[in-house]
């Protein structure tokens, strides 16, 4: 099925009609295979006033339909492409062509307001026509005026572009389902589950997550989350506290990156009166508000070596000492840790504790990069711009070629980055139910036309910018079906020993690539 309300909103079709209309005055409208009106209401304007009036009309309508379906019979029966005729009704002349996916005919594209020859005598006749029809005067007299006559050195020229439209259509709609039968394929292996609290998802890293959690929820062993930034660690950490039995006592949020050893020291262990200047009365350091409860530790990753000792012996022995003060204190705390570096990598380098890495990393939680889970863009998006709308206004939606540039971006700030530029769009939008992809961020749509030639040089030879495609491909597609290799080979179209060979043959085994992120 074609959409016939996509075609308003894309940028080529867009820019086609407005041609059409500033050199030759000429409207274009959209018919399915029966010859009725589509992507057409009330609201649609046209550049000429006798189209308008017209199509305004219903018995000229049905005039039409029946012209295009005469047409579509003639067409049929000849090896033309198009149809350049007279609309009688209208007294103009249209042209017809068909729109044909896989051969079959999905409707046509009809342009209509000018004539082809004998202006004078044809003007004569719209006149006719328009006041039969009980067009006024003022209507009649503003009309004739954009009537043009296109000349035979013009007419080829003219119908080309027509065409275009045509082929745009039938470009656009192999493009979409292409798209959506990956999505199909891709939901198959997807559970039913879409929500956990507040994360959303229903793909496979995301399911994986879940089952996670629904394991390690009602443990108090300390936990790990990894992931790049913008990823939602801190809603798991939420979503554990919340579904664990500490969900009744408090949850502490600290960034461990917002102040310096002296000042994070006195947040995380309070310090007594006169410790140090300023300090006019004891205070409660955050360890101690979360007793009996979770200490969400974000950014756990930038802290000081002093600090990490500090913080070790806490973790270790539930024990610490508030700041100016010789007595230690106890607290019964769960710890959830979280950071976007490479804690290993930083043990190696010496710039992390071996020892309290292994205290924070008894349960790893690994969070999946946006880029790794696109199936869910579309719920994501559509919670997104719908989750603050007033109440009884329609819900709003992305055409499906706005959804396809959000698929076809890297996501480098992950859900957060997406939860950012949904919320520029609705804003943009403002009264508009349907959001085209033109109104997406300049980054967006420009990664969207890099990405057709992802992975190919625009220099030196063609066997080699070709063999950087089908690694990158590959790569992707590894990653995407998480090195299913029999699925991928599928999606690929060759056999699986085949991807096997390519896989050894660009060094992309998983083994060798996980060692070299």
């Amino acid at each position: 099925m074609i959409n016939w309300d996509e075609f308003e909103h894309i940028h080529v079709i867009k820019k086609l009609k407005h041609i059409l209309d500033t050199w030759w005055n000429v409207d274009v409208v959209f018919t399915d295979e029966r010859g009725i009106l589509k992507g057409f209401n009330d609201k649609t304007t046209f550049c000429n006033p006798a189209v308008q009036f017209f199509l305004s009309k219903e018995r000229a309508v049905e005039s039409l339909a029946d012209e295009v379906n005469k047409t579509i019979e003639d067409l049929r029966q000849s090896d033309n492409r198009f149809s350049l005729k007279k609309w009688d009704a209208a007294g103009f002349d249209v042209v017809i062509v068909p729109i044909l996916i896989d051969n079959d005919l999905m409707g046509c594209v009809v342009a209509m307001g000018f004539v082809k020859d004998g202006l004078a005598d044809r003007i004569s006749e719209i006149k006719e026509r328009l006041a039969v029809f009980g067009a006024g005067n003022d209507v009649i007299e503003s009309s004739v005026t954009k009537i043009k006559s296109i000349d035979d050195q013009d007419r080829t020229h003219f119908t080309d572009l027509v065409e275009l439209v045509s082929q745009e259509i039938v470009t656009l709609h192999l493009e979409i389902t292409s798209r959506e039968n990956r999505i199909k394929e891709l939901n198959k292996e997807l559970g039913s589950r879409y929500k956990y609290d507040n994360m959303i998802g229903k793909s496979k890293p995301m399911q994986n997550l879940y089952s996670l959690l629904d394991k390690v929820k009602h443990a108090d062993s300390t936990i790990l989350i990894q992931g790049e930034n913008g990823t939602g660690k801190e809603l798991i950490a939420k979503a554990i506290h919340y579904n664990s039995p500490r969900k009744d006592k408090p949850f502490v949020i600290q960034n461990c990156s917002a102040f310096n050893d002296n000042l994070l020291e006195s947040e995380l262990f309070g310090h007594i009166k006169g410790s140090f200047t300023g300090a006019v009365k004891d205070k409660k350091g955050l360890f101690e508000m979360a007793d009996k409860g979770t200490f969400f530790l974000d950014e756990i990753g930038d802290t000081s070596p002093t600090m990490q000792v500090k913080l070790l012996r806490v973790i270790q022995e539930g024990t610490f000492i508030p700041v100016g003060s010789t007595e230690s204190r106890r607290v019964n705390v769960r710890i959830i840790a979280a950071t976007n570096r490479n804690l290993k990598e930083m043990v190696e380098q010496g710039t992390f504790r071996e020892d309290l890495y292994y205290r924070l990393n008894v349960i790893n939680v690994q969070v999946p990069a946006l880029k790794e889970r696109k199936e869910d863009i579309p719920i994501l998006a559509e919670y997104f711009l719908n989750k603050n709308l007033p109440e009884g206004e329609a819900p709003k939606t992305l055409t499906k070629q706005a959804l396809e540039k959000l698929y076809d971006y890297s996501w480098p700030g992950n859900v957060r980055e997406l939860q950012n530029e949904i919320e520029r769009v609705v804003v943009l939008s403002g009264s508009d139910n349907k959001i085209p992809a033109e109104m997406l961020s300049g980054k967006i749509i420009e990664a969207s036309e890099k990405g057709k030639v992802q992975g190919t040089r625009l220099h030196g030879k063609l066997k080699d910018a070709l063999e950087d495609l089908e690694r990158e491909m590959i790569k992707e597609g590894l990653r995407r079906t998480g090195w299913n290799k029999s699925k991928l080979a599928k999606e690929l179209g060759i056999s699986r020993a085949g991807l096997i060979m390519k896989v050894e043959k660009y060094d992309l085994d998983k083994r060798k690539m996980s060692r070299t992120k």
